[in-house]
C-alpha cells in the first residue's frame, strides 16, 4: 500500500503538507507489474501516476505505426494531459522491468490540484511539454497515404471509397471531374483504366478488387490456423461482441467479415441512445473501437472474405464443424472454394441486406445516383443538392440528419402516415429543428429516371381523404432505407430458418428438428454448436445494444456447450 513516507520521499511532493501526504496515500492505488504489462493502453480511461520503482516506455501510434516517444523513471508524474483536456489516455504505457506505481483516479486528481498550488504549477509544467512533444511526433511522422482515383459517378470507386473508410485505412480521393482535384493527379496514371490505386510505396494498382487493396494496405486476408474454437461470421455489432468476448476469456477466435467491420450500424453517422456515450458517437467509431479491443485480446479478424458453406459435425454435439472460405477457385466445376476452416463452435452474425427497390431499373442505377444506407463517403458529393430519402426508421432518420449539413436540402419520403411508428422521438425532434429537412408523409417512389445515371423520381402521394397524385422530381441523388432481409440461403439444410430466412434459435426451434435429449441454449440453432446473434436472427430486436449483447450472451452460452463436452 502507498504511505506518507512513500510519497515523502518524491521531489513531485515535496511541498505537500503532512495531512495532504495522508490524505493523498489514502486514496492512490499501489500498481505492481511485471516487465511486458501494460499500465494503460490509448483509448483507456484515464488517471494520474506516479512511478515509484522501476521503468515504463510511452507508446504511441501514429500512421498505423506503434512509436517509443518516451521512458518514465522513479520519481516521474504523468496522466495529466487526458484528465486536463477530458480525453481518453493519449498514449500507452507499459513495463520494461518489474515496477510499481501509484495511480490516482480524476476525482483525487483534482483534488489534489486545488490543495496545492506548487503541485499544480510542476502538473502544467509536465502538461505543456508533452503536448509539445506529441506535436512534433505529428509534425515529423507524416501519414503514409494511400491515393484513390477516380469518378464518383463510377460504382466501383465508390464501392473502395466506402471499403478504405470503414477499414480505417488513411486515403485521400481524387475526382477527375473535379477541376481543383484533377491537378493533382500524377500525369502517368490519368489515362489508366480507372478507378486507380496509388499506394504509399508508389505501387500502382488499375481497377482492384477490394480483397487486392486489403493485401496490399495490411489488413489480414487469410486465417492464420486451420482450428479454432469459436468461428464467427460476420462482423457487424453482435460479431464485434462475440469475438471481444470469445477472445478475453481464452478462446482461439476467427471473426470472418466480407467487406468491413461494423455491418449496417458501421454506416450509420450518428448513434446518440447508445449507453455510456451522452454526446453520441459515429458508427465507424463504435466499429473501430470494439475492432481495436477485439485485436488487443488476441482475436483474429480477417476481411474480405466470406463463408461459402458450413458443414455441419457428422457427430451432434461433439466434434468439429467445418467451414469453408472462399477465395481459390474450385477444379471440379464446384466454384469458388478456399480455406477449410475447423471450429467447435459457429456464430452466424451475418446480419441483414438492404432491401432493393422493386423498380424496374434500380440495379441498373445502383451506385449511379441510387445508394442503399449511407456511406459517410457520400456525404460531401452532397453539397448544394436536393437529397432524398426513403424510409422511416432510425438509419434514415440519422443519414437525414448527416445529409442536412451538406445537402441544401434533404428531403425524407414515408409510406406511412407520421414517423412516430418507426423512428425514435430524439430523432424526430432533431428533423422538426432543421430548416432544410422537410418530411413528406404519404408517399412512395414508383419510378426511376435516368440512363447511366439517376436524373429523377416520380413520386406518389396518397393524402388522407383525396385521389393520389403523381409528382415528377428531378434528383441525382437517391438513398433507400426500405428494410433489410436475411441472406441465408448458403447455409445447411439442418439449420432451421423462418419463411423470410431469418435462423430459429433457442425454443423456436421445433423437437423433430433437434437430435439432442437437451433443449437448444436460447442462441444455439437447430444444429447443435452453432449459434446465432444479430439480426439474422428469428425474433431479434434490431438495435445495436440488442446486438452487442447477443454477441456477448453467445459466448458465455458457447462455454456452457463446450463444458457439456
Amino acid at each position: 500500500m502507498i504511505t506518507p513516507e512513500d510519497l515523502h520521499q518524491l521531489a513531485f511532493f515535496a511541498d505537500l503538507d503532512p495531512a495532504g501526504r495522508e490524505e493523498l496515500a489514502l486514496a492512490a492505488a499501489d500498481v505492481y507489474l511485471n516487465a511486458g504489462d501494460w499500465l494503460i493502453q490509448e483509448g483507456d480511461s484515464a488517471a494520474f501516476f506516479v512511478l515509484l520503482e522501476g521503468q515504463l516506455e510511452v507508446l504511441k501510434e501514429t500512421a498505423g505505426t506503434e512509436h517509443v516517444i518516451n521512458t518514465y523513471a522513479p520519481g516521474e508524474a504523468f496522466g495529466e494531459v487526458p484528465l486536463l483536456l477530458g480525453s481518453g489516455a493519449v498514449a500507452s504505457l507499459r513495463a520494461q522491468e518489474r515496477s510499481r506505481v501509484m495511480r490516482l483516479e480524476a476525482p483525487d486528481f483534482h483534488a489534489l490540484m486545488a490543495r496545492s498550488d506548487a503541485v499544480a504549477s510542476r502538473v502544467l509544467r509536465n502538461m505543456t511539454r508533452r503536448v509539445g512533444d506529441l506535436q512534433r511526433l505529428a509534425v515529423e511522422t507524416p501519414q503514409a497515404v494511400t491515393l484513390l482515383i477516380g469518378s464518383r459517378a463510377e460504382p466501383d470507386c465508390s464501392g473502395l471509397r466506402d471499403f478504405l473508410a470503414r477499414n480505417q485505412v488513411p486515403f485521400r480521393w481524387l475526382d477527375p471531374e473535379e477541376p481543383a482535384l484533377a491537378a493533382l493527379i500524377p500525369p502517368e496514371v490519368i489515362q489508366l483504366p480507372q478507378p486507380v490505386v496509388i499506394l504509399p510505396g508508389a505501387e500502382v494498382l488499375t481497377r482492384p478488387s477490394m480483397r487486392e487493396v486489403a493485401v496490399r494496405v495490411g489488413l489480414q486476408v487469410d486465417p492464420e490456423r486451420s482450428e479454432y474454437d469459436v468461428v464467427i461470421l460476420g462482423g457487424g455489432t453482435a460479431g464485434l461482441a462475440a469475438a471481444v468476448y470469445s477472445a478475453s476469456e481464452g478462446l482461439c477466435t476467427l471473426l470472418v467479415e466480407k467487406h468491413a467491420p461494423g455491418g449496417q450500424a458501421g454506416t450509420s453517422s450518428r448513434i446518440e441512445n447508445y449507453l455510456g456515450f451522452p454526446t453520441g458517437l459515429s458508427g465507424d467509431d463504435l466499429s473501430a473501437r470494439a475492432l481495436r479491443q477485439a485485436r488487443r485480446f488476441g482475436a483474429e479478424v480477417v476481411t474480405t472474405r466470406e463463408a461459402m458453406s458450413v458443414t455441419p459435425s457428422p457427430t451432434p454435439g461433439r466434434g468439429f464443424h467445418v467451414v469453408t472460405l472462399d477465395g481459390i477457385e474450385g477444379t471440379g466445376g464446384e466454384g469458388k472454394w478456399g480455406e477449410r476452416i475447423q471450429a467447435r463452435t459457429v456464430i452466424v452474425s451475418t446480419g441483414v441486406e438492404w432491401r432493393p427497390l422493386p423498380l424496374p431499373n434500380a440495379r441498373e442505377l445502383s451506385g449511379r445516383g441510387v445508394w442503399y444506407g449511407a456511406a459517410r463517403t457520400e456525404a460531401s458529393g452532397m453539397r448544394g443538392k436536393d437529397v432524398y430519402l426513403i424510409g422511416g426508421g432510425n438509419s434514415a432518420g440519422q443519414a437525414a440528419m448527416h445529409f442536412s449539413g451538406y445537402a441544401e436540402r434533404v428531403s425524407l419520403l414515408i409510406r406511412g402516415p407520421s414517423l412516430e411508428a418507426g423512428m425514435s422521438q430524439y430523432l424526430i425532434d432533431q428533423l422538426a429543428g432543421k430548416a432544410n429537412v422537410r418530411v413528406c408523409l404519404n408517399c412512395e417512389v414508383t419510378a426511376l429516371h435516368g440512363d447511366g445515371h439517376l436524373t429523377g423520381l416520380t413520386v406518389r402521394h396518397r393524402p388522407p381523404h383525396a385521389l393520389p397524385t403523381e409528382e415528377q422530381i428531378a434528383t441525382n441523388a437517391l438513398f433507400v432505407f426500405i428494410g433489410a432481409d436475411a441472406r441465408t440461403d448458403w447455409l445447411p439444410e439442418a439449420l432451421c430458418r423462418d419463411e423470410r430466412g431469418y435462423i430459429l434459435t433457442g425454443s423456436a426451434v421445433s423437437a423433430d428438428h433437434w437430435p439432442l435429449t437437451r433443449d437448444p441454449l436460447l442462441l444455439e440453432t437447430s444444429v447443435p454448436g452453432i449459434f446465432a446473434a444479430g439480426d439474422v436472427r428469428h425474433g431479434s430486436i434490431k438495435r445495436v445494444a440488442s446486438g452487442v449483447g447477443e454477441g456477448s450472451m453467445s459466448v458465455a452460452l458457447i462455454h456452457h456447450y463446450l463444458g457439456q463436452q
